[in-house]
């Protein structure tokens, strides 16, 4: 049984996709990009303001399935610069606690709407 997570304290999906999807008590987050949920628009500002909206906008499609930031089990990340990569370690340890999710950092070519970050995750629930 799949269910449909749908929240507007997220950006709405911008393609042929759900925002997540729960699966018994493992949700799959879609790939966040920096965008603002209140405007559907990319944020302004430096790489760091980039990474906190993101990690935002996981963070409420973890609220809208039941969990937190905590339940993140395997978190992926994308960066078109992978000199932002202490950044990214930087502030992740402002939003988690240990013990972390098992973490993948993929530097790519390009990402949607010009993005310079994308995260993606696996929740499981209590």
């Amino acid at each position: 049984m799949r269910d449909i997570i749908h929240t507007d304290a997220a950006p709405a999906a911008i393609g042929t996709y759900s925002q997540a999807v729960k699966c018994g008590q493992t949700v799959y987050l879609s790939g966040q990009i920096p965008l603002d949920p209140a405007n559907g628009q990319m944020v302004e500002g430096a790489i760091d303001v980039h990474i906190r909206r993101v990690f935002d906008n996981l963070r409420a499609l973890c609220v809208a399935a039941g969990g937190d930031l905590k339940h993140i089990a395997k978190l992926n990340v994308f960066l078109t610069d992978l000199s932002n990569f202490g950044e990214v370690n930087r502030i992740m340890a402002e939003y988690f606690q240990a013990p972390y999710p098992a973490r993948a950092a993929i530097g790519v070519a390009a990402l949607p709407r010009g993005a310079q970050v994308e995260m993606d995750a696996v929740v499981v629930l209590d």
